[in-house]
């Protein structure tokens, strides 16, 4: 049975350029201050659970979610898949695009939605789309929080752990209920040791995205985009909004080193690690995180003013 996602006829497209359409959902008041939401590789905007949004509606913000391109309802970009394991040697000639693309996505869907500024929270490679609007359209950017994510570049101590990256960089199932498992086995793998997981959950919400659109190329292309986009350390520092960066200490995939870099790069961040947290959002953190994003986003002040980055 098909699993219907229950906000699809809110969810609209923008035309943010060069081709490409984003697909979006808004949640909350357009007068309250933009909340922009980037999830992370190969994961669709339903990876931002609607109670996760609600939550930061709760708090005073206009909630926007979206599919990066290659993923969901987005635009695909197009071509075949890249050469991965030539890109995680350092060669990435096949790489369509690049973080820096991804994040002209987001300004787009920004000046789509007449937004000036924006919060931004980021997890994963979402962190690192974050990261760059931050470092590269500061003046778009209220505060960054850039979750469970790294400075990226091949220094062994903040690159993804290989033994995790093999299970998943296989080529996923095509059926659709074994698709279902491997994805839900896999985050269960990488997920918090520290908390609770709703298997059951988990694994209808992958059916939801699965039914909504499979399409593993689109993961291979924004992994290729990381790797292409190397080490941005020196782009980091230029990152002068209030920052927030918060790290699981069980992270089985990115090594919580990866976000200390991230914390040592920027700025005036504050740096949140949290015991039993691994590369996922338990439900039972929810309140922490959100609040968390919250009290960052506090420290920014109006544009024209100086941001408060002590």
């Amino acid at each position: 049975m098909i699993v219907e996602d229950p906000t699809r006829d809110s969810v609209r497209t923008a035309d943010v350029g060069g081709g490409i359409e984003i697909a979006y959902e808004t949640f909350g008041d357009p007068a309250d201050p933009a909340m922009l939401l980037v999830m992370g590789l190969g994961m669709q905007m339903l990876a931002w659970d609607e109670e996760f949004c609600q939550a930061l509606v709760d708090r005073g913000f206009h909630v926007i979610r979206y599919d990066n391109r290659d993923i969901g309802l987005s635009t695909k970009v197009g071509g075949g898949p890249p050469n991965v394991i030539a890109g995680a040697l350092g060669l990435t000639g096949s790489a369509r695009y690049t973080l820096n693309d991804m994040a002209a996505d987001a300004i787009g869907l920004l000046d789509h939605l007449g937004v000036e500024r924006a919060h931004v929270a980021g997890v994963s490679m979402g962190g690192m789309i974050g990261q760059t609007l931050a470092s590269r359209h500061g003046d778009r950017v209220a505060s960054l929080a850039s979750i469970m994510s790294g400075p990226g570049g091949r220094r062994p101590s903040v690159m993804p752990r290989l033994s995790v990256m093999g299970t998943l960089l296989a080529k996923p199932p095509v059926e659709r209920e074994a698709y279902a498992t491997h994805l839900a086995r896999i985050f269960t793998r990488i997920g918090s040791p520290g908390f609770d997981h709703d298997y059951d959950r988990l694994r209808q919400r992958v059916l939801m995205m699965y039914d909504r659109c499979f399409y593993p190329t689109g993961t291979a292309r924004q992994l290729m985009a990381i790797m292409a986009s190397g080490d941005r350390t020196a782009e980091l520092r230029r990152i002068h909004c209030p920052t927030l960066v918060i790290h699981g200490k069980a992270d089985k995939l990115m090594p919580p080193a990866a976000g200390e870099a991230v914390a040592r790069a920027v700025h005036g961040s504050r740096l949140e690690l949290i015991e039993g947290m691994g590369h996922d959002l338990p439900l039972q953190l929810w309140p922490r995180i959100t609040r968390a994003i919250a009290d960052n986003a506090a420290r920014a002040k109006p544009a024209g003013h100086a941001a408060v980055t002590a």
